[in-house]
């Protein structure tokens, strides 16, 4: 029970994290481009990973096999998912709707975990509520990276999250992250290194941009994906998906009160229904 609590914490702290990412990308993203913009989210999120291990005096030592599971998981999770959710707050709503789902398929092929009559109430509801907090704006699934983008976001992230729960749990969540993102920052150098130098230095000294790739790289990079990876491996995999709901639900409420943008009733229906489905998943032994 004890690990059902932490864990169910974790997760829940680190999908409300990712919410908040919505207001404070719709700022940063002026100045910086997407993809640029997460090279430096990962930037500044390895130097606060760095010197927060080396005030815990981490232990890098990963044995071979585990290292390449690791490096997967920079590739499929934090490479991959990551760019292709380069598209509107709504759109990726939808790949928040559709990825428990598909944790729940991969952990039962993966790591044959049970699919209970309680997991798939629980995941009915919750994903019930996120499609009636996205109703409440205009969804084009014809803009940006379209529909086989959202697939392949929605699959590789249940794939990564799946695929934590085969890493040793004798590793820190700290150093899982740090190799992970290392990973991703080093695929995506080549990529974003020439665009980046035509963004004006007069523009990143602006606080509301430092201050908010500081919150992406700092809060919403090191500290949520500790949380998300520290969580799964005291929840099983297809529990655990279920918290991913919190991103939608904290996202809107934060841009309801922040950015002063309109939610109707069908939020709080929703955000009934998220919750529910939550409690119902945590009471299952």
């Amino acid at each position: 029970m004890k690990n059902t609590l932490f864990g169910s914490i974790y997760l829940a702290l680190a999908a409300s994290i990712w919410g908040g990412m919505y207001v404070v990308v719709k700022v940063v993203v002026a100045v910086i481009p997407p993809l640029e913009l997460v090279w430096l989210r990962y930037a500044v999120a390895l130097l606060s990973l760095l010197i927060l291990s080396l005030f815990t005096r981490q232990s890098w030592k990963v044995h071979k096999r585990d290292l390449l599971l690791i490096a997967a998981i920079g590739l499929i999770g934090n490479t991959v998912s990551i760019v292709t959710k380069l598209s509107t707050a709504q759109m990726g709503a939808i790949i928040t709707a559709s990825t428990p789902a598909f944790m729940v398929v991969f952990a039962r092929l993966m790591l044959k975990e049970r699919l209970t009559l309680k997991k798939g109430i629980s995941t009915g509801l919750a994903t019930i509520g996120v499609l009636l907090i996205v109703g409440n704006g205009d969804l084009n699934m014809s803009s940006q990276l379209g529909g086989l983008s959202l697939l392949a976001a929605a699959l590789t992230w249940a794939l990564m999250s799946v695929l934590m729960k085969r890493v040793p749990g004798h590793y820190s969540p700290l150093v899982v992250t740090t190799y992970s993102i290392c990973v991703a920052f080093v695929i995506l150098t080549p990529f974003t290194a020439g665009p980046l130098r035509e963004i004006p230095l007069s523009q990143l000294a602006r606080p509301e941009i430092w201050g908010g790739l500081l919150y992406l790289g700092v809060i919403s990079t090191a500290c949520a994906f500790m949380l998300w990876n520290r969580g799964l491996q005291l929840l099983n995999a297809a529990s655990g998906g279920l918290f991913f709901f919190f991103q939608p639900l904290s996202g809107t409420l934060l841009g309801w009160l922040l950015l002063g943008e309109t939610i109707g009733g069908t939020f709080w229906i929703g955000a009934a229904l998220i919750v529910s489905g939550v409690v119902l998943v945590m009471k299952e032994k």
